[in-house]
């Protein structure tokens, strides 16, 4: 298969801080990856290199094929993206971002399509409303949408039910699962195992910016162990090795 993140001896540090240390790792077309960690482990900083908005110290990454380096505007253009801290432009509508997102990557039937996210995560009563003066889960609800309003190939979200009541996170694992069965392709950086038990297909552990382990879930599932354990079992020898 096609693999449409390709990650070599990436390494990334901020003063005396190695928050990213030689990571190699590659996600195939289809798959739902979740890259997992603890709060530290350098899992932000890995999305903020893979979507061109902070520059790796070493190594090298390509995103659906562009590298993301020499073309980090080319990578923004063909992705999703939802960061960690929602930040949703304070002085426009929920209408007008989404609105302002459709102009900025051409996404023909813009009012339509909004319509249809305000709908599905259940906040049209907040179109007209300022950014800043909606909830944090609110916010979410428009960051979810303006990443996928445009159907990209690949997004990559980092904690994606961070903010959401437990109805909404049900309603967005279904979205996503959804979504690669299309062919599409998901990167998740999380710390919330149980989430990514139930979702990903594929995973990577993280730890202080150290990659451990790359595999599936399905092949933990037929060695009968379970993701939390597993993890939680790798971290653990990592700190006292």
């Amino acid at each position: 298969m096609t693999a449409v993140i390709d990650v070599r001896d990436l390494s990334k540090e901020y003063g005396s801080v190695t928050a990213v240390d030689r990571v190699s790792l590659s996600v195939e077309e289809g798959a739902l990856f979740g890259l997992l960690g603890p709060n530290g482990s350098g899992k932000t900083t890995m999305i903020k290199m893979l979507t061109g908005q902070v520059r790796p110290a070493g190594g090298s990454a390509t995103v659906l094929g562009i590298d993301v380096v020499k073309d980090p505007i080319g990578v923004r253009e063909r992705v999703g993206i939802i960061p960690e801290q929602e930040t949703p432009p304070s002085f426009l509508t929920a209408t007008e971002y989404l609105d302002f997102v459709g102009a900025v990557r051409k996404v023909p039937d813009i009012a339509k399509r909004a319509e249809w996210w305000f709908d599905f995560l259940d906040f049209a009563d907040k179109k007209d409303v300022l950014c800043k003066d909606l909830s944090r889960g609110t916010r979410q609800k428009l960051m979810f949408a303006q990443a996928f309003i445009h159907e990209p190939t690949l997004a990559l979200i980092d904690e994606p039910l961070i903010n959401f009541d437990p109805i909404m996170q049900d309603l967005v694992k279904d979205y996503l699962a959804g979504y690669v069965r299309k062919g599409r392709t998901i990167f998740i950086s999380t710390h919330i195992l149980e989430v990514a038990g139930e979702i990903c297909t594929t995973f990577a552990v993280l730890h202080k910016g150290k990659l451990l382990h790359t595999g599936t879930v399905a092949d933990l599932r037929e060695r009968n162990e379970h993701l939390s354990a597993f993890f939680l079992s790798l971290v653990r020898k990592d700190r006292h090795a």
